[in-house]
């Protein structure tokens, strides 16, 4: 938003320096990002043509007699349009002006043009960077001061500033200056706004009608006959470039005045393009199309709003306006719109057809709607001044819903915490007044506050505070440490969970990944039952990136298995890599259950001791044992049933069962999905319910004491049947009181063990607390441990 000074200080005194003046809007959040001086042309002056003669030696060459104050001096001139007693700008030798026909600065020099000495010229606008015209002289208002700087009549400093987005009401030249207003302790003077209606009734004239007030909550129309459309005066056009825009007509400079001044965007109507002499206030038809004001087509969709007269769009509403009824030199009536809009409308508008305008930027930030009314006239006053012509009665306001005014109970305690530090009643009412607003105080705690219109943001206590503080000033506020104690924290058993599990998958030796939680239908169906798939169908999102992220994911195989697929492409070295993560389950009527879950899959060939690629490659107990290892860290012992699934190759399949639950499951997978993943080789794959698994967990860890005493050390091998889990005997040993721990080492199939059965071997740690146990007592509790293998097993002892 650039800011002119000079239109600033209309409205309010500027009584600081200017830098102190920015660092004071950038402290209250008013980014002044820079100050532009312009209008800097050394060494031109304001002049008077006080006698003109011919050229002796050129026919279309004139010379000026141009007064300077105390001097005059006679220059050679060939614009047409200059005249005696015009007000000009005298550029002399030594100043620089732009060169008109390559842009360059070029340095004004004494030089003789057929045979008269020039000692200056007369500069046109473009010469001196005002403007593109070069057609004649630059002619100054009547009331121009003969000998004074151009610079001190025409420069101007230039405030440029950053807006925030939930600050629509400081992109107006009037929104700043109340700040300012606010923060120097001064007034605000507001624009008059009363102007002559000496015409017929506006309803006489023309109507309004309003079809989407959700989009148009509210629509003001005046209707001024007899204007006359011209250039503006010199002192709006000054205005309008220096704050970014460039001067077209009188009528239309108004309507960008305004909006530059008070921040409500306004269009013109050539009222006699109106076809009906009506406005309806409308959304786009199917297949309708509009030429905008600059030459570009468009296509209009149903959900655009519009502007129409009686048969046809006129306006892209709070875009830009129609060429249709554009204001030009034959117009003599205007009717003038100003209106509220729906901002996230006007912002989806702009967007699909990619025109952003200063109006646009303007709506879609949500102005008020009460603002129109005050634009409207505002902008009647000046087109009157400017224009001339008659204006009618009245203005046609369409305002069903009338906007309740925002009233905001703030209480003294709430603003103490929220600034930390107690500032007095009288000093909240004063700073908060500054701004507009309107404070009550009501002992002993509470303000009532009322919002002007103007300030769309504000809406809750906290907003209030922040208005106090801004003004006042971050600075004053004093520096304290942050008060109250630390909430204890609330335990979340599943989430310590989650991460102990982590963790212990990493120490037994497998590597964490991350994948999406989208993937796409064929790929989940290929991982699970179909009883899985039935009784819990994946989820398609609404608006999906690509065909392979469409579906949430109901478990962690498509993810982990497709990653090690391409690990192993690029080293095809045995990898275990696991991830901890959620899946979704669908629900009647409801949001998906989100389930923790932890799996791993492991494959790959074994290296070799130089890390060369062999031709073996893992089995399954290599992943049963890193299972067994995590579990063991997280003090859980889990037994395995054996199990068919489809996904897994039969006999290699295994339920993980930890007390009484199962927690999860273990195989390795079947061929058909491994090819489907492009993995080569055996494959294998377990996966855990951590919430069915959170209840079987310790919750502390209990102390277990040391034997101070030497261990007796032994093996046993004993033969069961093939189907028996060694697991299932280990178990059975580690029963015995006297037995420390229990280790399988061997299994072995074949003569001399006879069909049928296999050999288990184990190595048996048998210690006690108070001593060593003896030879007799460890001979008797190995019969037991026999005799109990015998009753639960009908194994028998190996020969």
């Amino acid at each position: 938003m650039r800011v002119p000074l000079s239109w600033l200080k209309e409205f309010v005194d500027i009584t600081l320096p200017l830098e102190e003046l920015a660092l004071y809007l950038t402290d209250a959040g008013l980014e002044v990002a820079s100050v532009e001086r312009t209008g800097e042309w050394p060494g031109v002056y304001i002049g008077q043509v006080v006698s003109l003669e011919r050229h002796p030696n050129a026919d279309r060459l004139l010379l000026a007699t141009v007064e300077l104050g105390e001097r005059r001096l006679r220059v050679v001139c060939g614009a047409p349009n200059v005249a005696l007693g015009q007000k000009v700008a005298l550029a002399l030798e030594g100043a620089t002006v732009l060169d008109p026909y390559s842009g360059q600065l070029t340095e004004v020099r004494r030089t003789t043009i057929r045979g008269i000495e020039s000692p200056g010229m007369i500069c046109s606008e473009r010469e001196l960077g005002i403007s593109e015209d070069h057609s004649g002289i630059f002619v100054l208002p009547p009331d121009a001061p003969v000998g004074l700087p151009l610079s001190q009549y025409l420069g101007d400093t230039v405030l440029e500033l950053e807006i925030r987005p939930h600050r629509p009401d400081a992109l107006s030249v009037l929104g700043i200056a109340r700040e300012i207003a606010a923060l120097t302790g001064q007034k605000v003077r507001e624009p008059p706004l009363e102007y002559p209606q000496d015409g017929e009734p506006i309803r006489k004239k023309t109507s309004v009608e309003v079809e989407e007030l959700r989009l148009c909550p509210r629509y003001v129309a005046g209707l001024i006959e007899g204007v006359t459309v011209r250039p503006s005066p010199l002192w709006m056009q000054q205005r309008l470039r220096a704050a970014g825009l460039r001067p077209i007509n009188n009528v239309v400079d108004v309507t960008n005045y305004v909006m530059l001044e008070m921040g409500q965007p306004l269009h013109a109507f050539d009222f006699n393009k109106l076809i009906g002499h009506r406005i309806v206030v409308r959304t786009a038809r199917p297949g309708e199309k509009l030429v905008l004001l600059d030459g570009t087509l468009v296509e209009l969709t149903p959900d655009m709003l519009i502007i129409a007269d009686g048969q046809r769009p006129v306006a892209l509403a709070g875009v830009m306006g129609g060429a249709n009824s554009e204001v030009d030199a034959s117009t003599t009536t205007v009717l003038l719109e100003s209106a509220n809009f729906l901002g996230t409308n006007i912002r989806r508008t702009a967007q699909a057809l990619k025109i952003r305008t200063e109006a646009s930027l303007r709506f879609e930030k949500g102005l008020s709607s009460l603002l129109p009314i005050y634009a409207a006239r505002r902008a009647m006053r000046l087109l009157l001044e400017l224009c001339g012509g008659q204006a009618a009665q009245g203005l046609l306001d369409v305002f069903p819903t009338r906007t309740k005014e925002t009233r905001i109970v703030v209480s003294r305690r709430r603003l103490t915490t929220i600034l930390g530090v107690d500032i007095p009643p009288a000093q909240v009412r004063q700073t908060l007044t500054s701004l507009g607003f309107s404070c009550r105080w009501t002992p002993p705690d509470i303000f009532v506050v009322r919002v002007p219109y103007w300030r769309t943001d504000i809406r809750i206590p906290d907003d209030v505070a922040e208005e106090v503080a801004r003004i006042l000033g971050y600075d004053r506020l004093p520096t304290v440490l942050t008060g109250g104690s630390i909430p204890p924290a609330e335990p979340n058993p599943l989430r310590e969970l989650r991460e102990q599990m982590r963790d212990a998958l990493v120490a037994s030796g497998l590597q964490e990944i991350i994948t999406y939680t989208l993937t796409d239908q064929e790929s989940l169906y290929r991982v699970l039952s179909p009883e899985e798939a039935a009784s819990h169908p994946p989820m398609r999102v609404a608006n999906p990136m690509s065909r392979e992220l469409e579906y949430l994911r109901t478990t962690l195989r498509v993810g982990l298995l497709r990653t090690l697929a391409r690990n192993l492409r690029v080293r095809p070295i045995t990898l275990g890599l696991f991830e901890v993560g959620r899946v979704f389950l669908p629900r009647p009527d409801d949001l998906p259950q989100e389930v923790e879950m932890a799996a791993a899959a492991l494959a790959g060939v074994q290296p070799d001791r130089w890390g060369t690629p062999t031709q073996h490659h893992p089995d399954l107990f290599h992943l049963k044992t890193c299972l067994e290892s995590a579990l063991a860290r997280l003090r859980v012992c889990a037994i395995f049933q054996p199990t068919q699934h489809p996904i897994f190759v039969e006999g290699q399949t295994a339920y993980v069962i930890v007390g009484e639950e199962k927690v999860g499951l273990l195989g390795q997978v079947h061929p058909r999905v491994s090819t489907y993943f492009q993995l080569e080789g055996p494959v294998f794959f377990f996966e855990l319910d951590l919430e069915r698994l959170l209840p079987q967990t310790a919750p502390t860890r209990q102390y277990q004491p040391f034997s101070r005493f030497p261990p007796v050390r032994e093996d046993l091998a004993i033969i069961v049947g093939e189907n028996v889990p060694a697991q299932q005997a280990q178990l059975i040993i580690e029963e015995s009181p006297l037995v420390a721990s229990a280790r399988l080492f061997d299994v072995y199939t074949g003569p001399p063990v006879p069909p049928g059965k296999k050999s288990l071997a184990f190595a048996i740690t048998y210690s006690h607390l108070e001593r060593t146990p003896t030879e007799q007592e460890v001979a008797q509790e190995r019969q037991k441990i026999i005799r109990r293998l015998q009753e639960a097993l009908g194994a028998v002892l190996r020969g």
